[in-house]
């Protein structure tokens, strides 16, 4: 009998010791899983951080970017009351459109009394001044159309400068042309005002008082052509909230013009970004004002300098210290440029936020994924 119970025990013995070898088993075969899990993760940290270090330089990305424009307050050069406006908020205009009309009383009164005033002067040296007067008259207006024809072909030369493909030749040619035509006039008008003074006699043009009141006549007829107040270029009104009766003084702006003759993205990129960037690189863009578009465009320019220190001349210089393991990368303005016809003047808004991608060469892999990336912020609009 005892023999059977220490046979038993010695059983029992086993199969406890079969059964702990088998839950040290389970639990080694439970375990393993976390390790490939931790592995998985490591592997995919490392490929995540490899891609980071090579889209950083050869697609790179930031959503600091926002829709830039060319913008001109409107203001009068000469001080009135406005009598009439032809505009309203966020109106789109033309270049030469009228937009605020003065009171006009005020102007014809100076032009009367300078015509007078050179009747009065010429008849009081006994000289015959009716050929002066319509010189003069138009000397003035010939005057008037090469200052606007000046600035006109300076807001070319601008938008030429910036967008080469801004604006058509012919678009450039008219303008210029434009410019000689009135200084031709300026010229040919100043010859028949010379000629007429000169028919005066010594004692006519030469009087001081002529002269003056020559420049007076000049002058008030300019007044009385300013009084009318015109769109210097194409675009839309902005900031406008005055009403008849406002009294304009002159160089105070009225309203802002925002043009729509040339439009370009600012997006404000690390400087480890810049070290492989071009101009002429290939660059899509998204805006939150079109949600699921890509744009494209290309760069036009990169900045070369920022301001870091705002330290008055002569003062002592102002430190900040640095409080993060990690200092905070300096970002650069680089200028994004897109055809004249592009569809992005369909969504144009003036600060509208953006985000950019660049693509600095033939990188298949990291291309692919900025452009999905890219898309993707597209949809993400949808909700922002």
């Amino acid at each position: 009998m005892s023999e059977q119970n220490d046979t038993l025990e010695e059983i029992n013995s086993e199969v406890e010791e079969v059964t702990k070898d088998e839950k040290s088993n389970s639990d080694k075969t439970q375990k393993s899983p976390i390790k490939l899990i931790t592995s998985v993760v490591i592997l995919i940290s490392i490929v995540f951080f490899v891609w980071y270090i090579s889209s950083e330089r050869h697609t790179p990305y930031t959503d600091q970017a926002r829709i830039k424009g060319l913008i001109t307050p409107v203001s009068p050069r000469v001080s009135g009351y406005v009598t009439d406006i032809n505009i309203h908020l966020h109106k789109k205009v033309k270049a030469g459109d009228t937009l605020f009309q003065l009171d006009l009383k005020p102007f014809e009164i100076a032009v009367k009394k300078a015509e007078a005033n050179i009747d009065n002067t010429t008849q009081s040296i006994a000289a015959s001044t009716s050929s002066v007067k319509s010189a003069a008259g138009k000397l003035g207006v010939a005057k008037a159309q090469l200052d606007r024809a000046e600035r006109n072909w300076a807001r070319v030369q601008r938008v030429m400068q910036e967008n080469s493909g801004a604006l058509s030749e012919a678009d450039v040619d008219q303008s210029e042309t434009a410019l000689l035509q009135a200084t031709e006039q300026v010229a040919s008008s100043e010859a028949n005002l010379e000629r007429a003074k000169q028919s005066l006699g010594d004692s006519g043009p030469d009087n001081p008082k002529i002269r003056a009141a020559i420049q007076d006549l000049e002058n008030a007829r300019l007044n009385l052509e300013f009084a009318t107040v015109i769109a210097p270029t194409d675009g839309v009104i902005e900031s406008f909230d005055i009403d008849l009766g406002y009294y304009a003084a002159a160089g105070q702006p009225l309203t802002t013009l925002i043009s729509n003759s040339d439009i370009w993205i600012q997006a404000d990129m690390k400087e480890n970004n810049l070290s492989l960037m071009r101009i002429g690189n290939k660059v899509k863009i998204s805006f939150d004002i079109a949600p699921g578009k890509v744009f494209e465009g290309s760069i036009r320019s990169m900045g070369y300098g920022v301001a870091t220190d705002q330290t008055n001349k002569g003062g002592l210089p102002s430190i900040s210290n640095k409080t993060t393991w990690l200092r905070d990368p300096q970002r650069f303005p680089v200028i994004i440029a897109f055809e004249p016809d592009s569809e992005l003047k369909n969504f144009y808004r003036l600060g509208g936020q953006a985000d950019v991608v660049v693509y600095t060469g033939n990188h298949s892999f990291l291309n692919a994924i900025a452009t999905f990336r890219i898309k993707l912020n597209a949809w993400l609009s949808y909700v922002r």
